[in-house]
């Protein structure tokens, strides 16, 4: 391995593939389930070519096999394909949904004769961006193709890949205190379902930074009582809430709300924890970079990078 492309393992470093210029390929893949929202994902792709990116879709964009995207062979390879790609800088996921995991069965990165490269996406794309911490490369936790159309903060997102640069996120503190620490952005019900598995980071001295959507609490309360019953929590340093949306009990339900059950499963955890960033399904989807060192100040409410 040469001298450039060294990681290093140490928990306090993650290594930061180039940053992005425009007129930098770019190769749009469907790691996880099958594209539904086409003209959402041509939209997206033009926002990526107006910033003067030159968009290549990869092999299984339109495949499917049942809910995926292809068989886990056929997304394996797609992602195998652009990330040997010498000439692409950042592999864009076209959606989430469901299948992430999969492809990853028996997966490794080759980071001994390729240069790492920005992996852009969230939601299901957590698998993927979750593999790669475990090798300690940094990735992006933001929009997919087919919501970045609707994103109204998509300016943060170039922005970080352009420059590495990012203003604080203003939350609501639930919890004071200050921690610093690695970010590690997740999916609540995709992350749960790797726990203790070969696709688990180090969460020694991380701040996570949580969302999820249609959920109902009593699941989101499962979901909780997973880390806590694992001892998952243990080590994290603190916790970003982003919008848990559409996790409404049923109506007419005897039911906690979702931030009750949040507030019951987190808030004796004895950390910062500081809810309602702007990151998440439904709305403004801040970009969160996997491994970027922040600073969670629950005295004032930010996440500080």
């Amino acid at each position: 391995m040469s001298k450039k492309l060294k990681v290093n393992v140490s928990n306090n470093f993650y290594q930061l593939p180039p940053l992005l210029t425009p007129g930098d390929k770019v190769i749009a893949i469907a790691p996880s389930g099958a594209l539904k929202e086409t003209a959402a994902m041509t939209a997206g792709i033009e926002i990526w070519r107006s910033r003067g990116y030159k968009v290549e879709l990869g092999l299984n964009y339109d495949s499917s096999y049942g809910y995926l995207a292809g068989d886990d062979n056929a997304r394996r390879e797609a992602l195998k394909a652009a990330w040997d790609d010498p000439e692409c800088k950042a592999i864009v996921c076209i959606r989430g949904g469901y299948g992430g995991a999969r492809l990853l069965e028996d997966w490794q990165w080759n980071l001994s004769s390729t240069q790492p490269k920005w992996i852009v996406g969230f939601s299901d794309v957590t698998a993927l961006l979750w593999s790669l911490a475990t090798v300690k490369v940094a990735s992006l936790h933001a929009p997919v193709l087919t919501t970045l159309a609707q994103d109204t903060d998509s300016e943060r997102m170039f922005n970080y890949l352009e420059t590495g640069k990012l203003q604080p996120l203003q939350g609501t503190t639930w919890r004071s205190g200050i921690a610093s620490g690695l970010l590690l952005p997740a999916n609540l019900t995709v992350a749960t379902h790797l726990l203790n598995t070969p696709l688990q980071p180090d969460f020694e001295g991380v701040i996570l930074a949580l969302e999820d959507v249609t959920e109902y609490p009593y699941r989101i309360d499962r979901l909780l009582t997973q880390w806590r019953l694992t001892g998952a929590f243990t080590g994290v340093k603190g916790i970003a809430l982003g919008r848990f949306s559409r996790c409404e009990p049923s109506l007419g339900s005897k039911s906690f709300t979702v931030e009750e059950v949040l507030r019951d499963r987190l808030l004796n955890l004895n950390i910062p924890i500081v809810a309602d960033f702007p990151f998440g399904h439904d709305g403004a989807n801040a970009a969160l970079p996997v491994g970027h060192r922040v600073t969670l100040d629950g005295n004032e409410g930010k996440l500080i990078f």
